[in-house]
């Protein structure tokens, strides 16, 4: 009888809420409230005193939009007042209208569809290798979104792992926001397609309160595989305004006080939610020490070969850096943390949602990810990065290959709009080393680092020209070398030929200022304005389509100043194909060359 009047308090709360806020989706959530309620009594084990307690389950609402059946569960669990659950969707209150971790006891944000289970994985991924903790990570799933290709990428790796303490609960109300789902309440197409993954399945009536018990005690088990509870359900169950009927999507119900007096009225019972019945704490790797690698001026180094050997001895140097890789680690030369730290690397195969989603469960964790891939595949990724923002986490992406500069392999594998997407993202930090000595000092910045970081590597191999003991810091840059003619700017591969270019202009008696923007975002405004008021005019030069890019981070730092001064920008304009490096910067207009004759033009002013 309790868990049937704590089902229906959850469904009132959950159309207060929306009432209150004038939006929201009371349907979605009241169609899971059966089995929140049952999780809540008897299952889940969270002390809501101590959400950073590592012994804690972790709960994820995949679905949400079902954000007012959290806030009410939060509610009866005593975690907030109903005066707080009252503010859902107000301005400046914690209660967002679908989750984040402003509330301690969200890992993430959601609402997103197919991110939430991605992200589960990560985390009972943590759970099994790196807390090594026996704690179970409860994942709420709509059927909407089961059509999403990251969900099954998620169904795959976790079958792979052997996560038996991650528990998929997907509530199949059968209607989506348009009409009718796929599979509607076809549990058995669902069924089938876990167990062909490698799960176990279990089908239940999502109202049936003893079948939910039942089904969530076997979950619990460990059996050596992930377990998906299928739970047929009714959107809007329990009020027939809107019960299992089309058009009542995503929107408060028209008389909520008759709703909530069908169902029984307002309640004000209070679940006591177990915590966790074991000792433990996090695993420690041992973390030895060792010095950063150190490159000679004038070895040729690849920067994502020096990417592989600095983030090697920084997990010597920091137990808690991870690595994880999309199957392309003998490129990316992750390869070498794997080699020294096994325990700490994961092999995502080609699945860059899962992941960044995986990377997004790990660092809410605390632990520190860095994960790899090439940089044209990382925009595969992209929605998985922008909500990564949305959830305030800390975690490394380094994208290789980038630009016309990998050669023959042509288009499909160049990363052309990689740095244009990583500054759209909120708080990133974008930054494009030019040799290997740069990736040594940079790298152990972005372990301590908040936000969003991205490396941005070459394939080819190029001369180290700054020293070892040179300093390089997050939103800074590099005059590598002094001039008052015509300022030049590059970053990665045109960094080197922009130096070529003022070799050309020297020869003709132009002194070129020349500046390594390392770091696109944030960008060094002061060493700009700077070249700005000193010399004739600014070439900047890109290995990156002309929106969004270097390029762009240099206007835009200007126009902060109000500078006034001409600045012509080199971007990859035509669609590349294959050839031989040299070739494709040629004909992008991004070479020594071009660079040079863009600088005369200004110096000409023509």
């Amino acid at each position: 009888m309790f868990r049937h009047e704590l089902a229906q308090q959850l469904r009132v709360d959950s159309i207060r809420a929306s009432s209150a806020a004038g939006s929201g989706h009371p349907t979605s959530s009241m169609s899971a409230a059966d089995l929140m309620a049952v999780l809540l009594d008897g299952h889940l084990r969270l002390d809501f005193d101590r959400p950073e307690d590592p012994r804690n389950d972790h709960l994820v609402f995949s679905k949400g939009h079902a954000s007012p059946l959290l806030y009410a569960c939060f509610k009866a669990a005593g975690a907030i007042d109903d005066a707080e659950l009252m503010t859902f969707r107000r301005f400046g209150s914690r209660l967002e209208g679908h989750p984040t971790p402003l509330l301690p006891w969200v890992d993430v944000a959601t609402g997103s569809l197919g991110q939430g289970l991605p992200v589960g994985v990560g985390l009972a991924l943590t759970g099994k290798r790196l807390d090594r903790l026996p704690y179970r990570v409860w994942v709420l799933c709509g059927d909407s979104e089961m059509t999403e290709g990251s969900i099954w990428e998620a169904f795959e790796h976790a079958a792979h792992e052997g996560l038996d303490n991650l528990i998929v609960i997907v509530d199949v109300n059968r209607l989506g926001q348009t009409g009718e789902t796929m599979h509607g309440w076809d549990l058995s197409s669902y069924a089938r397609r876990a167990r062909a993954c490698g799960w176990r399945s279990i089908e239940i009536d999502g109202h049936d309160l003893e079948q939910i018990d039942a089904a969530l005690r076997d979950a619990a088990n460990p059996t050596g595989m992930p377990t998906v509870v299928l739970a047929r359900t009714k959107k809007g169950k329990g009020v027939k305004e809107v019960e299992d009927l089309p058009d009542k999507h995503g929107k408060p119900l028209a008389d909520p006080d008759g709703a909530i007096e069908e169902l029984g009225g307002v309640r004000n019972l209070s679940v006591r939610v177990a915590g966790p019945e074991w000792e433990g704490r996090r695993h420690e790797f041992p973390a030895p020490g060792g010095a950063l690698p150190r490159y000679r001026i004038g070895e040729e180094v690849a920067t994502r070969k020096a990417y592989g050997e600095v983030l090697s001895a920084l997990g010597s140097r920091q137990p808690d850096v991870v690595a994880l890789d999309g199957e392309v680690s003998n490129s990316t030369f992750s390869a070498l943390f794997r080699e020294s730290h096994p325990e700490r690397y994961f092999e995502m195969y080609i699945a860059e949602q899962q992941m960044v989603a995986a990377a997004v469960g790990m660092q809410a964790r605390h632990w520190r990810p860095f994960a790899s891939t090439f940089a044209a595949f990382m925009t595969r990724a992209y929605d998985f990065i922008r909500m990564a923002a949305v959830s305030r986490a800390n975690l490394c992406l380094m994208g290789s290959h980038a630009g016309v500069a990998i050669g023959e392999d042509g288009p499909s594998q160049m990363g052309l709009e990689d740095l244009a997407a990583l500054r759209a993202v909120h708080g990133s930090i974008v930054l494009y080393p030019s040799d290997a000595n740069q990736v040594a000092r940079l790298l152990p910045q972005l372990a301590e680092a908040d936000g969003i970081c991205y490396l941005r590597t070459s394939r080819g191999a190029n001369p180290v020209i700054h020293s070892p003991d040179e300093s390089f810091e997050i939103g800074g840059s590099k005059v590598v070398r002094d001039g008052s003619d015509v300022t030049l700017v590059g970053a990665g591969i045109t960094l080197h030929e922009a130096l070529r270019a003022a070799d050309l202009l020297a020869e003709e008696g132009w002194q070129a200022r020349v500046i390594d923007l390392y770091s696109v975002k944030p960008v060094d405004t002061v060493t700009l304005a700077d070249a700005a008021a000193n010399t004739g005019g600014i070439v900047t030069a890109e290995d990156h389509w002309p929106e969004g890019g270097l390029g762009d981070a240099v206007l835009d730092a200007l126009a902060a100043t109000g500078s006034l001064v001409p600045v012509r920008k080199l971007a990859v304009s035509v669609l590349p194909g294959s050839g031989k490096p040299a070739e494709l910067l040629q004909q992008a207009g991004i070479d020594a060359h071009a660079i040079a004759k863009a600088a005369r033009q200004l110096l000409h002013g023509s």
